[in-house]
């Protein structure tokens, strides 16, 4: 049989195939069984990347396991970490820290995203250019951002610091954003505020463009001043996205680790040491890997409980 013989076969029966000869051998299998075939995959990757290491994290949260020692003898410890995070005054030192951070750049970030939402909303000329723009900081990378910042907050070479000196008088290297125990937990609210302000807006315009046209020129027939429109349409209606902008820049807060590591590494001293530097700190300077772990788990416990409450609390706003 020649070689253009069978390719003439192979065209043949690739012509005469119909989606019945195709889909034969799914014939005996259930509609479920389909569906588990597609996301069986999908399940077992999960199970592998995030359901293991978590199961794993809490039988390593009961033992004295080090990883810097993996051949030495693990014994279990019960609840003892748990016991001595709990109590532990640097622990709590650091939750209050993480709180700070984590209130006031959504109080930031809340205010500054919907404002410029709202400012974009009205469609003046050249919108569309100044959005890129405002949106540029949210698309570099932590690594870019913490070392730009870094260099603009130096005392002696640094812009903030003339900036400052511009609107207030005060002497450019009379102050450290950085290397003041007052300043430098504000040196990154506003970096941070800088970043992710972009990201609270466009969620924040997404709500804002979804309100309908006609309620507005309802509200006109009736006579309702402008602040009257914003404070009962425009502020209720798009409330549902600006909770949904809090939840998603609350949790990634209390998470905080890159840019304070980047910026301050936590200091001076532990004035700017979050949660997530301490937990590092014991992971991968102490090799406490146990008590790391218990750590991690409280961690995990506290933001999957506050934001269960508050998406119930979210709920309850999107079904009035």
């Amino acid at each position: 049989m020649t070689e253009a013989t069978t390719s003439g076969a192979l065209t043949e029966k690739v012509a005469g195939a119909t989606p019945d000869s195709l889909a034969r051998p799914l014939r005996g299998l259930s509609d479920r069984a389909i569906a588990w075939l597609f996301i069986g995959p999908t399940i077992v990757l999960l199970l592998a990347i995030n359901i293991f290491p978590l199961i794993w994290t809490i039988w390593l949260s009961f033992t004295n396991y080090r990883a810097n020692k993996p051949n030495a003898e693990v014994k279990t410890v019960g609840l003892q970490w748990y016991e001595r995070i709990l109590t532990d005054a640097d622990v709590w030192f650091a939750m209050q820290t993480t709180a700070h951070f984590v209130i006031w750049t959504i109080v930031i970030e809340t205010v500054l995203g919907f404002g410029l939402a709202w400012l974009i909303d009205k469609k003046f000329r050249g919108h569309g250019v100044w959005t890129t723009i405002i949106l540029i900081p949210m698309m570099l990378s932590p690594a870019v951002v913490g070392n730009f910042w870094t260099f603009l907050y130096q005392p002696q070479s640094g812009l903030f610091n003339y900036a400052v000196s511009f609107f207030t008088g005060i002497e450019p290297s009379s102050f450290q954003m950085l290397g003041d125990v007052r300043l430098s937990p504000w040196a990154i609210v506003i970096v941070d505020a800088w970043m992710w302000t972009p990201y609270v807006m466009l969620i924040c315009l997404a709500g804002l463009r979804s309100i309908p046209d006609y309620i507005y020129e309802a509200a006109e027939v009736d006579r309702a001043s402008p602040w009257r429109q914003f404070w009962s349409i425009t502020l209720p209606m798009a409330l549902p996205f600006i909770m949904l902008a809090v939840l998603f820049r609350g949790i990634e807060n209390f998470k905080m680790f890159d840019m304070v590591n980047l910026l301050t590494g936590g200091g001076p001293g532990s004035t700017t040491e979050v949660v997530s530097i301490t937990l590092k700190r014991q992971a991968f300077e102490s090799w406490r890997t146990g008590y790391s772990s218990a750590l991690a788990i409280i961690l995990f416990v506290t933001v999957f409980g506050l934001a269960n409450i508050y998406v119930k609390a979210l709920n309850r706003v999107k079904q009035r």
